[in-house]
């Protein structure tokens, strides 16, 4: 995985409750068991009109709309338990997804996979997408270390929880294995101890 510290973008506004994995990549997509070509298929069945063509009036196909923050209404990643939802966002080019409320199966499968899930108030949520639906180029800044999010150049901020072990293995740009790798040194004076 990428090491994850700062991230300074653009985000997309996706002001939609109760998204489901389902609709963030449907299940006729799930045959696959390699993490590539998923970006190509998020939110297929809101991005594409039935007959294939663009679906225009979705967000992602708006070119004012761009970056590697997606912005989501509460209740985020609900339904069926798919880690292929994780690879698509992945794939897609998303860092970062910010909602006032995430499924728990949804949050822990984007950890492990290099997503950062931000949960904030349904105020800051609602304030945030507001700002960036007035105006696409606002700049939101990620600052992991800190565990702080905010709108650059006003006083739009929010702290966010995350689970220690998760944060380091996001800064370090370990998976579980390689955070076990890095404790080698630990582990190899724990055992000649024994």
């Amino acid at each position: 995985m990428e090491k994850f510290e700062t991230l300074r973008s653009t985000a997309v506004p996706l002001p939609i409750e109760n998204i489901d994995t389902d609709q963030i990549i449907p299940a006729r997509f799930l045959k696959a068991t390699d993490k590539e070509g998923f970006g190509n298929n998020v939110f297929r069945d809101w991005r594409f009109n039935k007959d294939g063509s663009i679906n225009e009036s979705f967000v992602l196909n708006n070119p004012s709309y761009s970056g590697s923050i997606l912005v989501a209404g509460d209740n985020f990643g609900c339904g069926s338990s798919r880690e292929h939802a994780a690879w698509a966002l992945d794939g897609y080019g998303f860092k970062v997804v910010v909602s006032s409320f995430f499924a728990d199966i949804f949050k822990g499968n984007a950890l492990n996979n290099g997503i950062l899930p931000i949960q904030v108030s349904e105020a800051f949520l609602k304030d945030l997408l507001q700002s960036i639906q007035d105006d696409p180029s606002s700049q939101i800044v990620v600052d992991l270390a800190k565990q702080s999010i905010a709108l650059e150049d006003s006083t739009l901020s929010a702290a966010f929880d995350i689970d220690p072990y998760k944060k380091v293995c996001l800064i370090n740009g370990y998976d579980d294995i390689d955070y076990l790798v890095s404790k080698i040194d630990t582990i190899e004076a724990f055992e000649q101890k024994a």
